[in-house]
């Protein structure tokens, strides 16, 4: 993969974040005025608006925790790519958006290995 094709992908990757806050948003507020329908509803109907809520707040959590998950996994393995390619060549660091303010990041993790080890033994 080329560095201008890791950088357009880890833009998607902080695109698709900021999209997904915006989608959050969006459904907050849907539940806030779910909210208000249920609160000034008549005692009769309260029960049914309650359950569609509460029905509603589940689903959404179950579709962001999927989303959420499958973001993570993306970020993970492009991280690691990155990572890979700064031990091969710590010149060729391409300016990742998501690595900005990582750096020094392996030799932190090689002491903190290193010190792992040595407790091993």
């Amino acid at each position: 993969m080329t560095e201008k094709k890791m950088i357009e992908r880890c833009q998607e990757m902080m695109e698709h974040k900021r999209n997904m806050k915006a989608v959050m948003k969006a459904q907050d507020a849907e539940l806030t005025e779910q909210l208000v329908k249920m609160s000034s509803a008549p005692e009769d109907k309260e029960m049914n608006l309650m359950a569609a809520v509460i029905t509603r707040v589940v689903e959404q959590r179950d579709t962001r925790d999927a989303r959420k998950a499958k973001m993570e996994e993306a970020m993970m393995q492009h991280m690691m790519h990155m990572m890979r390619r700064m031990q091969m060549d710590k010149e060729a660091m391409p300016q990742c958006p998501m690595m900005k303010g990582m750096e020094g990041v392996d030799e932190h993790a090689g002491s903190a290995h290193n010190g792992h080890q040595e407790g091993q033994q």
